[in-house]
């Protein structure tokens, strides 16, 4: 558990930041610095450096670093700033979350420990370890789909009364056990942040104060579109922020639900990104990156056909 201002900072639009790289996998940092500055030219809270999205898990800790950088550099004051600490392991964690103490980030992340199956207390003492640990508020991140260790609901309610843990990240999908923790009591102030993008509306509508967004790094308009309308009680403007969602989310279902694939390939059709991948063999074909190319022109973000497929 954190203070209400560290909590007040997990309300809203936090972009999942897609890292541009060049073929090959080395970071492109002047189109990173270009898709940060599209990114806060709108109104987010945040944004998520070096998580599923950004690739973290394939970036050496060097590379993490630069890039928390070029981020900070961009970003200007009030944006949030979660530096995402992606290792398989407790002690890896930690030690990376030495490393990121004199950039300072507003908040780390932490999926549970993965590659060997862990049981709930492992977890609990995983993230005990991390938030005692941390010299910034904690952000759990449950992501089984990745780690194959869901966090579990008592687990995550037990965690939110540790001191230093401000809130969870969860892209479970699990919608029961989301409802359940939004509308169940915390010992303070707790944040419960949706990271799943079809499911924003509803969550909203909950209560959750927040949402982390990978596709937002294509079109941030939908997400504000939904959070005004979320803001002024509108229930078919909410409808129709989803809606527009679900059109985005068109870009995963034409390459066979690839979805960080199809959102770099998105960005570099747009003029900020690559759709090059760190790992090589999980970058779109041409042939791939034309459907993803239709879907923009369909949606109405490529009014020209312009952009490039190098």
């Amino acid at each position: 558990m954190t203070d209400k201002a560290s909590a007040k900072r997990l309300e809203g639009i936090i972009p999942a930041l897609a890292v541009p790289m060049r073929e090959g996998g080395a970071v492109d940092f002047a189109l990173l610095e270009k898709q940060v500055a599209y990114l806060c030219s709108g109104p987010i809270a945040g944004i998520f450096v070096g998580g599923t999205t950004g690739e973290g898990p394939y970036l050496a800790a060097e590379e993490k670093l630069q890039i928390f950088r070029s981020v900070k550099k961009v970003a200007p004051e009030g944006i949030a700033l979660c530096a995402a600490c992606i290792q398989p392991s407790t002690v890896q964690v930690v030690e990376e979350i030495r490393a990121f103490a004199d950039e300072g980030p507003d908040f780390v992340v932490a999926v549970t420990p993965y590659y060997l199956g862990v049981s709930q207390e492992g977890i609990l003492h995983h993230y005990r370890r991390i938030a005692g640990e941390s010299p910034v508020p904690v952000i759990l991140y449950n992501i089984p789909q990745n780690t194959h260790n869901p966090i579990s609901l008592s687990t995550v309610q037990e965690l939110a009364a540790v001191d230093n843990v401000a809130g969870i990240k969860d892209s479970s999908g699990d919608f029961i056990s989301f409802s359940r923790g939004v509308l169940g009591s915390s010992p303070g102030p707790f944040t419960w942040i949706q990271g799943e993008d079809l499911l924003e509306a509803p969550s909203y509508l909950l209560g959750a104060r927040g949402v982390v967004t990978g596709l937002s790094n294509v079109s941030l308009e939908p997400y504000v579109r939904l959070r005004d309308a979320v803001q002024e009680g509108d229930l078919e403007k909410i409808r129709d922020g989803q809606r527009a969602i679900h059109r985005l989310f068109h870009l995963f279902e034409v390459v066979g639900g690839r979805g960080i694939p199809a959102i770099k390939a998105a960005m570099e059709l747009l003029g900020r990104g690559s759709r090059h991948m760190r790992l090589s063999a999980l970058t779109l074909r041409p042939e791939e990156v034309k459907r993803i190319r239709e879907v923009l022109a369909e949606i109405g973000l490529l009014t020209g056909g312009t952009g490039g497929t190098r």
